[in-house]
């Protein structure tokens, strides 16, 4: 497997993510991996890895500059405000994530698909608010909302899949019903798919050392079960 630092300018910032391109030769799909509010972690980087060894060239993407990761929750979050409030900022990121993978020669334009865990979550489905032409959209555990106009939901061009906990305190059942209506109005093609007794941060087996179990927890069976419904979209839309 290849990996490479692949630097791009975003927001402002020298953004540093990480490639991967599995063995094979010719173009062939590629995924755009955003990570947790934390940054370019090794949960993220370990994602990508895995779409690599599956065939895809996959990008772990920078979130906060230069490759930053940030290990206190409080100090990370505090990073994100602005681009809640402000999401042509989060567009402006991902969008030149996407902008990098095209550019590299492995990559087939016509097969890009965009995945993210929690904020990172919020990074895929703003790319797509902001149209950009991937055939497939993930979100784990992920932010749902947008200070956008919901019209912007209309230039949703692929399809859409979100993976929730349904115990999450940061994702209740109100943000969840402002998201389905949000896509209905919007006729885009969506799944949201609930897991019982499980709440954020379900995909990462560092959860536990927040110590935050009511709010932040690991499961395997979450985990398994949404990577496997992402495989199964990326099947129909990717080839």
């Amino acid at each position: 497997m290849i990996q490479d630092t692949l630097s791009y300018e975003a927001d402002g910032l020298s953004m540093k993510g990480q490639l991967f391109v599995g063995e094979g030769e010719g173009r062939r799909a590629a995924v755009l991996v955003f990570p947790e509010a934390f940054g370019l972690s090794e949960h993220a980087i370990g994602r990508a890895k895995r779409l690599a060894e599956a065939g895809y060239v996959a990008l772990a993407c920078d979130l906060h500059g230069e490759g930053r990761l940030v290990d206190d929750l409080q100090e990370a979050i505090g990073l994100l405000q602005p681009l809640f409030a402000a999401p042509d900022r989060t567009r402006d990121r991902a969008g030149a994530a996407l902008r990098a993978l095209l550019a590299r020669p492995e990559v087939d334009p016509s097969r890009v698909a965009a995945i993210g865990f929690c904020f990172g979550g919020t990074m895929a489905l703003e790319l797509a608010r902001a149209g950009a032409d991937v055939k497939a959209v993930v979100g784990f555990h992920s932010g749902l909302g947008t200070a956008a106009p919901k019209a912007d939901a209309k230039r949703i061009k692929g399809r859409v899949l979100v993976c929730i906990g349904a115990d999450d305190p940061m994702i209740d059942a109100a943000q969840r019903s402002a998201f389905e209506a949000e896509m209905r109005d919007a006729d885009v093609d969506w799944q949201m798919h609930l897991y019982g007794r499980t709440v954020h941060s379900f995909t990462n087996q560092g959860a536990a050392k927040r110590g935050m179990p009511d709010a932040i927890r690991y499961s395997p069976e979450a985990d398994a079960r949404s990577w496997a419904s992402m495989t199964e979209l990326f099947g129909e839309t990717l080839g």
